[in-house]
Parts: C-alpha cells; structure tokens; sequence
C-alpha cells in the first residue's frame, strides 16, 4: 500500500512561518532593517530595536471578494 504525504493547513503555516522567520533574520544581517506590519501600520524595524511607522494600512473590514 502507498503512503500519501498530505499538506494540512498546520503543517503549511508551521513551514511558513519558520521560513519568513529565518529570510527575516537574513535580510537585517544584510540590509539591517526589515519592513513589515505590525498593529495596523507598515513598520521598518531596524537592528538596533528602532521601529520607525511608515504608512498606515486601511481598514478592509468592509471591502468585498469578488472572484473571477
């Protein structure tokens, strides 16, 4: 009887996670900040623990999917 290997919804957010985790570290070893979000904003994190705000994220409470 074969085996299957089946990709469940944990095992793919365990792996993301541990991936964006480790291309994080390597971008602030090499640029020294990193961008990302954080509580509603786009945030640059420096190195040396400086956050600096750079944009506000809009609200997509509201917004409706529509699917092609």
């Amino acid at each position: 009887m074969k085996k299957t290997a089946y990709l469940t919804k944990r095992i793919l957010v365990a792996a993301s996670k541990k991936e964006g985790v480790k291309a994080a570290n390597e971008a602030m070893n090499i640029m020294g900040y990193i961008v990302t979000s954080e509580k509603g904003w786009v945030v640059k994190k420096y190195a040396d623990g400086t956050v600096e705000k750079v944009k506000e994220i809009a609200s997509t409470e509201n917004l409706e999917l529509i699917l092609d």
